[in-house]
């Protein structure tokens, strides 16, 4: 656990980021060291400040919160990303957590549970809100939270393969399988691979 958490939040609407900032001023371990109202500042401030964790939400006017985050991972990837928006769609969960945030939360989600996915992803782990994971979700939503070709890696890993027989099998490298297997471990909130096989057989996933 880091001592301290220095902390980024960006988004278009001011009373947003006064209700985020007087929120994490009560939590001793977080220290909020910039504010942006769109995704061109926020890339820029995130340069200048190098924060260990931004609070993005993902609307905003000009760039938006999934471009400026596929920005700040090319130029500072020590930094954290925590998509943090008011849209539930699962399509963009996975857009998120594809451009590379290590968190996603949403804006009705509970104080506890903010201040947890800052110091989950600050070190190192990834955070998804509760209300988005594969038990609570519709059938229809469950299938949009995994792409195709994740789907396809999953029933290939449930068939017993390794990444190199997924690698050999598909074409791709074995750092791209890898890159995939975090991206399903992420979204499934899975500690294993066989776990992730194990909640996607179970929630229909794949078959």
């Amino acid at each position: 656990m880091p001592g301290e958490i220095t902390c980024l939040i960006v988004d278009d609407h001011e009373v947003v980021r006064e209700g985020l900032r007087l929120a994490l001023s009560r939590s001793p371990q977080v220290r909020v060291v910039g504010e942006a109202g769109d995704g061109e500042s926020a890339v820029a401030l995130v340069e200048r400040r190098r924060p260990d964790v931004v609070l993005m939400d993902i609307r905003m006017p000009g760039m938006d919160g999934l471009d400026a985050t596929r920005m700040i991972m090319e130029r500072e990837p020590q930094t954290a990303v925590i998509i943090f928006t008011a849209y539930s769609e699962r399509a963009l969960l996975a857009r998120g957590l594809e451009s590379g945030a290590r968190g996603y939360l949403l804006k009705e989600a509970a104080h506890d549970t903010l201040l947890r996915a800052i110091e989950k992803v600050a070190t190192g782990e990834s955070f998804v809100d509760p209300a988005l994971m594969p038990s609570v979700l519709a059938a229809k939503d469950r299938e949009e939270l995994l792409t195709a070709r994740e789907r396809e890696i999953l029933k290939l890993l449930a068939d017993g393969m390794s990444n190199s027989d997924v690698a050999a099998k598909l074409f791709i490298s074995q750092e791209t399988v890898k890159s995939h297997v975090r991206h399903i471990l992420t979204k499934l909130e899975a500690d294993t691979r066989t776990h992730a096989v194990a909640i996607a057989l179970r929630e229909s996933m794949i078959d």
